[in-house]
């Protein structure tokens, strides 16, 4: 009987210990499978986490982008040219050459504005027979255009012009003119443009004094006509073509023609080497001057 109780005891031990370890396993596993679930969420949440982090580092990274000003095109753009030659020896003279030209552009309006120099100076003797270095002669020229674009396309276009010029090399003590008309873009490549306007102007010319007449003025109406090329002979060379007529509707009266060729050869960003040669025609001038004049110069131009 006791043996019995005994085995009896025994056996309902070992049942209730086999049912608590099954139990505590059951717990270690469920335990263990939160505690997994909760990391892998964890390390999901830390994903994400550093997901919207570089997210958030792309988005400010283009905030700053566009925070940043863009590259503006200057309205107003420029160069100053000067060149010099200077003579010594049996004679000494010494020429100058010097512009401005000026360039402002703002929707369908565009602006030039080009202004030049040009001095000689030589020996002049005095009446007690002194050499003195002195400006003998000098030409300056004022020229503004302003072209106003209609339509989208901007080839056509109106446009108004001034032009005075005071010069000691020719006839005249000054000649100046204004005019107006129309005028097409009527060529654009990468490579090459091509511009031509045509309208009415009057014009002025005050002709110098001489033995036989008095200083006078004479006013004409004129057409003016004026076409303008430029190429890209490569990366740094440009040419220009510039030609120009003011033909007085009186054939009684002076006319005058233009014709100015230039290469331009840019050394460094902002510096180039210019070469120019030019002609101006008038019709009616002086029996004792030429009716052509030409010119040619180097100088050195600065842009900004």
């Amino acid at each position: 009987m006791i043996r019995h109780l005994t085995f009896t005891a025994f056996f309902f031990l070992s049942i209730n210990a086999y049912s608590q370890g099954s139990n505590a396993q059951g717990n270690n596993a469920q335990n263990n499978n939160s505690q997994a679930q909760v990391s892998e969420a964890q390390t999901s949440k830390e994903s994400t986490n550093t997901q919207a982090t570089a997210a958030d580092i792309l988005t400010s990274l283009k905030k700053a982008e566009q925070s940043q000003p863009s590259a503006l095109v200057p309205l107003l753009t420029g160069s100053a040219e000067l060149g010099f030659l200077y003579k010594t020896g049996n004679s000494n003279s010494a020429d100058m050459k010097s512009g401005v030209d000026l360039h402002f552009e703002n929707g369908r309006w565009r602006s030039l504005l080009n202004v030049d120099l040009l001095i000689k100076k030589a020996d002049v003797e005095d009446d007690n027979g002194n050499n003195h270095f002195e400006t003998t002669d000098q030409k300056w020229t004022f020229t503004s255009q302003t072209n106003y674009s209609l339509g989208s396309g901007e080839k056509n276009y109106v446009f108004g012009n001034v032009w005075y010029e005071d010069s000691e090399f020719n006839s005249f003590v000054s000649q100046s003119s204004i005019s107006t008309g129309w005028g097409r873009h009527w060529y654009k490549s990468e490579q090459a443009s091509l511009w031509a306007d045509i309208g009415p102007g009057y014009k002025r010319d005050l002709f110098k004094e001489t033995e036989t007449e008095p200083e006078r003025t004479e006013d004409s109406w004129i057409i003016q006509l004026q076409a303008l090329y430029i190429r890209k002979l490569g990366d740094h060379v440009e040419f220009k073509q510039l030609l120009s007529a003011k033909q007085s509707l009186s054939f009684a009266d002076n006319s005058i023609y233009k014709a100015e060729t230039s290469i331009t050869t840019k050394l460094i960003s902002t510096l180039q080497l210019k070469f120019t040669f030019t002609v101006d025609y008038n019709t009616d001038v002086e029996d004792d001057k030429e009716n052509m004049d030409t010119q040619t110069a180097v100088t050195l131009v600065y842009s900004f």
